[in-house]
């Protein structure tokens, strides 16, 4: 079966950023399948072009019955809101051109963010007389709107609307939360299911030694908390600062935030701004590099903005934590609280609150065993019920059925 992606933000695992597809691609491979992915050459997390240089179209075959199609992208993804539609739109367009002489496809597989180039992904199936899957992995535009960065009422209309016509023409809806399911619902998608999102169990290890990482950084001997992924309006990272200028009165912890993104100038100059000394900032790694990271951590931070529609997501990193054996500081209110509080895998901050977050890093360096009980919960949960193999198990159930219907 030959499975074409549109996915823009598509990263692969010699990348920094969310290897999901790429992870997913690799199982479906092993089942028998081939994948052409149409992607973008601009990293959405760094903003730069991969090889440096924006190809009309560059193909990558690095692995068997894999092949990403790098085309053309309007660049500056990451200079402001308008800038980053046009980056949507000429992705969209691009990929459509480059899509239509792929051929003897069996499936067209969309996913959004950004929801246009699920408008690719439909008019490529209808075309070409195959399913459409659409796989929703962020509730666009409603996240936009509500974070304060989608204000053009024309522009929501549209989407909205665009948002609605995909739902009621894909064959099927996939999400990756349970907290989407009544969304994507009341918008018109007729057949839901969730693959929720999860980490890969064989590349994460809670006994690997993460010294070498502390050395390159001198980081050694102290309490690290870390913060991984994308330093963005959403991520509220600011709160971050706030909590580590509240604890600067213990040297012996140490805060992290790996990752790149467009607001990590603002919070470098603003972290200097304070005088914090216990706040490092480092460069994003690929995810092959990600285990190491890890495990140099104590804990980990996962952190959203206090927005009403942020508590029905499962965050990717959320996950990683946990497979790597990190109790978890959560400041996500919602379904993802829910998980971390069942396994016993972490502890829970209200969003947006500084003091509860210095708190919960002094609560969890003057205890390590907690820190161990919570780490091996979370290692437990995601091998029970998030490991990346069980998941793309049911993702190649779900596509190879939608081939058998037809």
């Amino acid at each position: 079966m030959h499975i074409l992606l549109i996915h823009q933000a598509f990263t692969a695992l010699d990348e920094p950023g969310g290897t999901r597809h790429h992870e997913l691609a690799r199982y479906l491979v092993t089942r028998g399948h081939r994948l052409t992915v149409i992607a973008s050459p601009v990293s959405y997390l760094t903003g730069e072009a991969r090889s440096g240089h924006i190809p009309w179209v560059e193909r990558q075959e690095d692995e068997p019955r894999i092949a990403i199609l790098r085309t053309y992208t309007y660049p500056a993804l990451h200079r402001s809101f308008v800038h980053r539609v046009f980056s949507f739109f000429s992705f969209m367009f691009s990929s459509f051109l480059i899509g239509f002489g792929v051929r003897d496809v069996d499936l067209v597989w969309g996913t959004s963010p950004p929801i246009f180039q699920g408008a690719t992904a439909w008019a490529l199936a209808r075309l070409k007389g195959v399913p459409f899957l659409f796989e929703v992995r962020d509730l666009w535009p409603a996240f936009a709107v509500a974070v304060g960065v989608l204000r053009n009422k024309v522009l929501i209309r549209a989407s909205e609307w665009l948002e609605r016509f995909l739902y009621r023409r894909a064959n099927l809806v996939v999400v990756n939360s349970p907290g989407f399911v009544d969304h994507v619902q009341a918008r018109g998608a007729w057949q839901v299911t969730l693959v929720p999102n999860g980490s890969d169990t064989a590349m994460f290890d809670p006994r690997l030694d993460g010294d070498s990482f502390r050395a390159a950084h001198d980081l050694q001997g102290r309490f690290l908390v870390m913060y991984a992924g994308a330093h963005g309006m959403s991520n509220d990272l600011a709160v971050v600062l706030e909590a580590a200028a509240l604890i600067d009165d213990q040297p012996d912890i140490a805060i992290v935030l790996l990752g790149a993104g467009k607001e990590k100038p603002a919070l470098i100059a603003m972290a200097q701004a304070m005088g914090l000394s216990n706040l490092h900032f480092l460069p994003p790694v690929p995810k092959g590099e990600m285990p190491r990271a890890l495990a140099a951590a104590d804990a980990c931070i996962a952190i959203l903005k206090p927005i009403e529609m942020y508590k029905t997501v499962y965050p990717n990193k959320v996950f990683d934590y946990m497979a790597a054996g990190r109790p978890v500081i959560l400041a996500i209110d919602g379904v993802i609280r829910q998980v971390v509080e069942v396994a016993g895998s972490g502890v829970y901050v209200p969003p947006g609150d500084a003091q509860a977050l210095a708190n919960a890093i002094r609560e969890l360096a003057a205890n390590p065993a907690m820190r161990q009980s919570m780490g091996l919960a979370g290692r437990r949960c995601v091998e029970e019920a998030f490991s990346r193999e069980l998941l793309a198990e049911k993702m190649a159930e779900i596509i190879e059925e939608m081939r058998d219907r037809g």
